[in-house]
């Protein structure tokens, strides 16, 4: 892409009124721009991070076995006061002008649970999963921490169904890995941490998957020894204690939830009826669980834990382009051999470029913006790097520069790209 024919412009200045290093820094780039609080548009440069998130899970959730599918956002009443939850307080909730009640889905377990129930009879239809990528909604009155906190926000929801807990357990567990390879994908390994949690209604207890970082809402207890840790609402309950060694000696710290999972069992089984006839022909409920990521969050997670002073560092693989080419100067020589790096890079689907051949824009300026944005590479085209036939390379993360032919350069980048 040129950088030129992208409507939107990066500025000078994070937004005053924003607190959280992901809503300063994607704002001023250009990735993202809010609408209201807890509301945002992607832009493009945001919105080729977002499907990247958004291709890494599904992947994921294809290799576990998920069947992928999209329900409905707008849900009936009746299906919420089945299990009693019309009440909830963060439900949006319309009313048609023939005078019928809905609501905007925050979650779908009322909404797959009566689906399943169509298609599941015996113990052969079992097990599987179904998972969705679609926008919730939630009245939160704390929308703040930029796309941490929304009004509106991407959400990938899987749903589970197994004739017994072992095998309900069994999937869990495959499913708890399939996360943290999802969050080591997106740059997040060494920093998130599986973290137990209330099963609120559902069970005793879920699990959460916490990103430490200072800039974090939450609060968590981590053991430094199993590294496992245990959230804020239920250490009393654990004794202050690692669960698994026992350990009393645990690290407080800051972190941001990216994602959760529980074990439903039959609490959305019951209310519909969801059953199966097994083996020796009795009635039995489905045994449920959920497993829920949000998009936008992990994308601003992302961003609390990759960038520095200068703006963003994009781990590669979701990195909205691979290289940042800048073409520096207004001579013809200049912009010929930028225009043909990137012409032929076009064609290479192994390399995403966006190319700055703005004109009237300083040397500096677009330094000081290729480092905002945060493309993992940038590569400088300039009078004094075509004298030795040449390209300046350069890593976002590293201040080390080096001089490439441009006869080596794809050589060179695909190699720096996959290191």
């Amino acid at each position: 892409m040129k950088q030129s024919q992208l409507f939107t412009k990066a500025g000078k200045e994070a937004p005053k009124e924003e607190k959280s290093i992901n809503a300063q820094l994607l704002m001023r780039a250009g990735f993202v721009d809010k609408l209201m609080a807890g509301v945002y548009t992607y832009l493009p440069l945001g919105f080729r991070v977002l499907k990247k998130i958004e291709n890494i899970i599904r992947e994921e959730m294809n290799d576990i076995g998920g069947q992928e599918v999209l329900m409905p956002a707008l849900h009936p009443k009746e299906n919420w006061q089945k299990t009693n939850r019309w009440q909830y307080e963060e439900m949006f909730k319309l009313k048609s002008r023939a005078g019928k009640d809905f609501s905007l889905g925050w979650t779908h377990e009322e909404i797959i649970t009566p689906l399943v129930k169509k298609f599941v009879r015996s113990y052969k239809d079992l097990p599987f999963s179904v998972y969705q990528i679609q926008d919730k909604f939630r009245d939160e009155l704390r929308s703040k921490s930029g796309l941490l906190r929304g009004v509106e926000f991407a959400m990938k929801d899987l749903y589970s169904f197994h004739s017994d807990e072992a095998d309900l357990g069994r999937y869990y567990e495959k499913v708890k890995k399939s996360y943290f390879k999802i969050f080591a994908r997106c740059g997040l390994k060494k920093e998130t941490f599986l973290t137990l949690a209330s099963g609120g209604s559902f069970s005793q207890y879920s699990h959460e998957f916490q990103t430490v970082t200072p800039f974090g809402e939450d609060e968590i207890y981590l053991c430094p020894k199993c590294k496992i840790a245990v959230n804020k609402e239920i250490i009393e309950k654990e004794k202050h204690q690692c669960p698994q060694c026992q350990n009393k000696k645990l690290e407080i710290k800051k972190a941001i939830e990216v994602g959760n999972i529980f074990k439903l069992k039959e609490k959305f089984s019951q209310p519909f009826n969801l059953t199966f006839v097994d083996a020796k022909g009795k009635s039995k409920p489905v045994q449920m669980g959920c497993y829920g990521i949000g998009l936008g969050r992990l994308m601003g997670a992302v961003v609390e834990i990759w960038h520095d002073k200068k703006g963003i560092i994009w781990p590669k693989a979701v990195a909205p382009f691979d290289v940042h080419l800048l073409s520096l100067g207004e001579g013809k020589e200049i912009k010929n051999a930028a225009k043909k790096i990137y012409q032929d890079y076009r064609q290479e689907e192994k390399i995403e470029v966006l190319y700055d051949d703005r004109a009237g824009v300083t040397a500096g300026e677009k330094f000081a913006e290729a480092d905002l944005i945060g493309i993992p590479l940038r590569a400088v085209v300039s009078a004094r790097t075509l004298k030795e036939e040449a390209v300046e390379i350069k890593k976002r993360n590293e201040e080390k520069v080096k001089l490439v032919k441009i006869k080596n350069l794809k050589r060179e980048i695909l190699k720096l790209l996959n290191e």
